[in-house]
C-alpha cells in the first residue's frame, strides 16, 4: 500500500510540472531537457560567448546543446580576416543561425551577417532621419573607398571630401561620418558621402563668415586649388575666388604663375554674393598700383625705356614698369610704313619710348618710337656737328671785286701801287667817264 502510494505521489509530482518530466521510450517519466535548451530559428539573431578561437573557426556558446560554429568567412565583410584578431575568447557577440544542424550535427552561426541585419536597420533609420553613420574605411578600391558599417558602403572618391582627394590611401584605417545618399537592399548596395557631412558642418561657419565679411575688406587664406580661371581661396571654412584678371597688374597667362596650392595669402574682398554665398577676391589690391607709380613720375612727352613684351599685328606691347604695359600702334612704330610689326620690334627687345597719352581713368597709355627717333634727328644741330679734316684753303674767302675795292678804305700809296705801269694797255681811255 505504501509502494503503490509514493508511486501515485512521485506521478502527481512529474505531472505538476509540465516542461521538466517527458515520458521515455519506455513509458518512464525522464527529465526534460531539451526544454531547458532555447529556442533558435534560422535566420535568427542570438547573443552568445567565444570560447575557442581557431585558424578557421570560431566556438561561440549560445546556451544551446550544442556549441555554435562560426567559420572564418562568416567572421567579417573584410575579404581576408585573421580570426584572432576580430574575436578573442570571452568576447560577448550576437551571430545569427545559419544552419540549426548541418550533415555533421553542428550549428552553423555567422558573425557578419548578424552585424549586417542589425547595421541594416540602423543604416535604414539613419537615411530616413538624415543622420550620418560611422564606419572606418577598410579598403581602398578603384574610385573610392569601402567602409565597415556591419555593411559595405562605398564612398565615391569625389564625396570623400570637399575637394577633390589626390590620395586616398591617407584614409585607409580612419573612422569617417558619412550621409547615406543610395540604399538598395536587394542588392545590398550602400552609396555614401562624407562631403555632405562636411558641407553641413561648414554651413553655419559659411554663414558666419558671410556675415563677418564686407566689400574692401582684406583677409589671409590658403591657396586650396588652382585652375584655369583663377584660384580658390580657404577662408577658414568657405572658398573665395580670385579671377586670373585680380591676381597680378601684369598679364598672367596660368595662375600657377603666381600661386601655389597650400600657399598663405592676403587677398581683398571684391564682392559678395550672399544669396548663392559666393565671394570674389582680389590678390592684386592687397599690391601696389604700378599705375600710380606711373602718374606720379611720369608725364605725356617723357622718353622712357621699357621692355617689348608681346607683339600683335597692330602693333606692340612695351612694359614700361612691372605691371604697366602702354601699346606702340604700328602706325607709330617707325617713320617709314610699316606692313608687320615684326619688322621693326621683336619680344623681349629693350626700347626707348615716347609717351604720347596717358588715361588713368582706363588705365591706358600710348607710346611711340617713331617720335623718339624724329626728336633725335631735330635735336642734330649743325654746331654739334663733328669736325671734318679739309684744309684751310677750302674755306679761304676769294679777292673782293674792284667796285667793293673802290669803296674800301685804304691807304693813297696801295691805290696808287695798283696802278702799275707794267700794264702797257692802261692809258685811262677805257675808263668810264
Amino acid at each position: 500500500m505504501t509502494h503503490d502510494t509514493v508511486e501515485q505521489d512521485a506521478d502527481t509530482d512529474a505531472t505538476a510540472e509540465p516542461g521538466v518530466w517527458v515520458t521515455g521510450p519506455d513509458g518512464d517519466l525522464v527529465p526534460d531537457y531539451e526544454s531547458t535548451f532555447p529556442v533558435i530559428n534560422e535566420g535568427e539573431v542570438v547573443h552568445g560567448r567565444v570560447v575557442r578561437v581557431d585558424k578557421d573557426e570560431v566556438l561561440v556558446d549560445i546556451g544551446y546543446k550544442s556549441e555554435g560554429v562560426i567559420p572564418v568567412s562568416e567572421l567579417s565583410i573584410r575579404r581576408s580576416v585573421n580570426p584572432e584578431e576580430e574575436v578573442q575568447v570571452g568576447d560577448e557577440i550576437d551571430a545569427l543561425v545559419l544552419t540549426k544542424e548541418d550533415a555533421e550535427g553542428r550549428l552553423i552561426l555567422s558573425k557578419k551577417r548578424a552585424r549586417f541585419e542589425l547595421a541594416w536597420k540602423s543604416i535604414e533609420q539613419a537615411a530616413e532621419a538624415g543622420r550620418p553613420v560611422t564606419g572606418r574605411v577598410i579598403e581602398v578600391v578603384k574610385g573610392g573607398l569601402i567602409l565597415d558599417l556591419g555593411v559595405r558602403g562605398f564612398l565615391p572618391a569625389s564625396l570623400v571630401d570637399i575637394r577633390r582627394v589626390q590620395d586616398l590611401d591617407e584614409f585607409l584605417g580612419q573612422e569617417l561620418r558619412c550621409k547615406v545618399i543610395e540604399l538598395n537592399r536587394s542588392r545590398n548596395n550602400v552609396v555614401l558621402s562624407r562631403r555632405a557631412v562636411l558641407e553641413d558642418e561648414r554651413k553655419e561657419m559659411r554663414q558666419a563668415i558671410l556675415d563677418r565679411l564686407n566689400p574692401g575688406d582684406v583677409v589671409e587664406g590658403v591657396i586650396s586649388n588652382i585652375v584655369d580661371f583663377g584660384a580658390f581661396v580657404d577662408l577658414d571654412g568657405m572658398d573665395g575666388l580670385i579671377h586670373i584678371s585680380e591676381l597680378s597688374w601684369s598679364h598672367v597667362n596660368h595662375p600657377s604663375e603666381v600661386l601655389e596650392i597650400g600657399q598663405r595669402v592676403k587677398v581683398k574682398v571684391l564682392d559678395i554674393d550672399r544669396e548663392r554665398q559666393r565671394i570674389s577676391l582680389g590678390l592684386k589690391q592687397t599690391q601696389a598700383d604700378p599705375w600710380q607709380q606711373v602718374l606720379d613720375s611720369y608725364s605725356v612727352g617723357d622718353v622712357v625705356e621699357g621692355r617689348v613684351t608681346k607683339v600683335v599685328t597692330f602693333g606692340a606691347f612695351v612694359e614700361v614698369l612691372p605691371g604697366v604695359e602702354g601699346l606702340v600702334h604700328i602706325s607709330e612704330l617707325a617713320p617709314h610704313h610699316v606692313e608687320n610689326p615684326r619688322e621693326v620690334v621683336s619680344q623681349g627687345q629693350t626700347v626707348h619710348v615716347k609717351i604720347i597719352e596717358m588715361d588713368a581713368d582706363r588705365r591706358r597709355l600710348s607710346l611711340s618710337l617713331k617720335r623718339v627717333a624724329e626728336d633725335e634727328v631735330a635735336r642734330l644741330r649743325p654746331e654739334e656737328a663733328p669736325p671734318l679734316a679739309l684744309s684751310e684753303e677750302v674755306f679761304a674767302e676769294p679777292a673782293p671785286p674792284a667796285a667793293e675795292a673802290e669803296e674800301t678804305d685804304v691807304s693813297p700809296a696801295a691805290v696808287e701801287a695798283d696802278a702799275s705801269p707794267a700794264d702797257p694797255g692802261h692809258d685811262g681811255a677805257d675808263e668810264a667817264p
